[in-house]
This record gives C-alpha cells, sequence and structure tokens, in this order.
C-alpha cells in the first residue's frame, strides 16, 4: 500500500522551507494528491478502517488537502465532518501559522470524540494548530489519522499528546529550526517551493 500511496505523492530533495518556519529535505506536492479521487478515496476507506476502533464521532482536517483526505474518511466512517482554516500570525518565527475551526462550528464538536486527519505530517504546523484549537473549543481528540508521516516529528507529536498516530506509510526526512539548518550552514540556498506544512 505504502508504494503506491508515494506513486501520487512525488518527493523531492533539496533545500526548502517549511509552512511551520522549519527547513527540511524533503518536498511533495500535496496540490496534485486529490487530482483523481478513487485512489485517494480507497487510501481514506483504509484509514477510515484504521481510525474506526476509537469511537470517533466528528472528523477534522486541515485546509486545503488534509481537508479533503478527512471528508473522505468523515464519509466511510458515517460521521460528521469539519475543518479549520489556517491563519497568518505574520509573527516571524516557528509555528507562525495557527488553525482554527469556523465560529459556527466551534458548538458542533464541544463534547465530542474527534480524529484530526491529515494529508501527510511532517513539521506537524497544521495537525498541531488544529489539535489546540480542537482543545480549545471543548472537543475530545482522540486519534491522528494521516496518509503518510515524514520523519519522526508527527509521532512526537501525538505520543506528547497521548494520542495514537495511525499512517499508512513513512517516509524518512529531518527538519531544523533555521538556527541549526546544516543545509544552510553549507550554503546551499533554499529551493523555490511554495510553503506547505
Amino acid at each position: 500500500m505504502a508504494d503506491s500511496l508515494f506513486l501520487l505523492l512525488p518527493a523531492k530533495r533539496g533545500h526548502f522551507k517549511y509552512e511551520s518556519g522549519h527547513h527540511g529535505d524533503l518536498w511533495v506536492d500535496l496540490e496534485r494528491l486529490c487530482l483523481h479521487v478513487e485512489p485517494i478515496r480507497r487510501f481514506a476507506a483504509e484509514l477510515a478502517k484504521r481510525l474506526a476502533p476509537h469511537g470517533i464521532e466528528v472528523v477534522c482536517g486541515p485546509l486545503v488537502e488534509g481537508a479533503f483526505v478527512a471528508l473522505l474518511v468523515a464519509e466511510a466512517l458515517d460521521v460528521p465532518f469539519t475543518y479549520t482554516v489556517r491563519i497568518d500570525t505574520g509573527v516571524d518565527s516557528l509555528f507562525p501559522i495557527e488553525y482554527h475551526l469556523p465560529e459556527v462550528l466551534r458548538a458542533e464538536i464541544r463534547g465530542r470524540r474527534v480524529a484530526i486527519v491529515n494529508d501527510v505530517i511532517s513539521a506537524g504546523s497544521a495537525v498541531g494548530g488544529t489539535l489546540r484549537d480542537l482543545i480549545a473549543c471543548g472537543s475530545r481528540p482522540v486519534a491522528i489519522g494521516t496518509l503518510a508521516v515524514f520523519g519522526d516529528t508527527p509521532v512526537r507529536l501525538a505520543a506528547d499528546h497521548s494520542l495514537p498516530l495511525v499512517a499508512l506509510a513513512s517516509l524518512s526526512s529531518t527538519i531544523w529550526p533555521p538556527s541549526e539548518c546544516p543545509l544552510c550552514a553549507e550554503g546551499i540556498p533554499l529551493s523555490q517551493e511554495p510553503p506547505s506544512a
């Protein structure tokens, strides 16, 4: 399953700056992930099957691509779906982006068992931001699901919140704060890519 998933997630190696502010050595063009729906629907159904034992009442995904996967997982689990919206705080630091549920949906998830579902997780900016806002809304996050994890940061994020992490695939990748980036130290310029989580 992992091999066929990675065909939909073509990765490039280089020197990249992520949405979280970290630098890393792996880039995936996530905008192409849902170009053809049927393969993603199959992966979402498998992810839903693995998340089902956690008694999920709502699935939440960060916009943009993560929410598309989350919607398909919610459909497979036959539970409500919600999403969080990306908000740039304008602060120049690690994790300058926040994720918030739309105001009208906040009361809908209060007290409910929620799974956070994303497309891929590397630094955890989108999932971490979504998790913080779900807690602030009074919901009960019970699991994190994703098609793929890159590196070990997602595992630590889940463990720090005592949440199970359900992933269909993983790929090795390293991220660093800009001040500790060995690629910067070697004088390797950042590759020109749009921001991602």
